[in-house]
């Protein structure tokens, strides 16, 4: 393959092959809390790793070892007796057929990148 000024002004990038966040996977976090403080808890986590698109749903885009921590966070503040937890891990390929309707509810908590 031949080189044009490009290739040669500016080193190839590592990740050529393999873009970041290739690996990962829409990943919705639904739960019913029963007290209000755990509740007020596992939101906050689930805000560190996703978007809020209902009360108690979020839709994160993670990898692996991301939703494990998550997972991890998550059960801390979980008592099983009163409280559920779920997640539904959707693949890349059904995750582009989502289909949505109407607002959408965001966190309170904006993100910009500027580049």
């Amino acid at each position: 393959m031949e080189t044009g000024w490009w290739d040669e002004a500016f080193a190839p990038l590592p990740y050529r092959r393999s873009p970041p966040g290739e690996k990962k996977m829409l990943t919705v976090i639904a739960y019913d809390i029963a007290d209000p403080r755990r509740l007020a808890r596992v939101s906050r986590i689930c805000e560190d790793y996703g978007m809020r698109v209902q009360y108690s749903v979020f839709e994160c885009f993670l990898e692996s070892e991301q939703l494990d921590e998550l997972w991890s966070k998550l059960e801390d503040e979980l008592n099983p007796e009163e409280d559920r937890l779920v997640a539904y891990l959707i693949d890349a390929k059904s995750a582009k057929k989502t289909r949505t309707a109407g607002a959408m509810v965001c966190s309170e908590r904006v993100v910009c990148y500027l580049v």
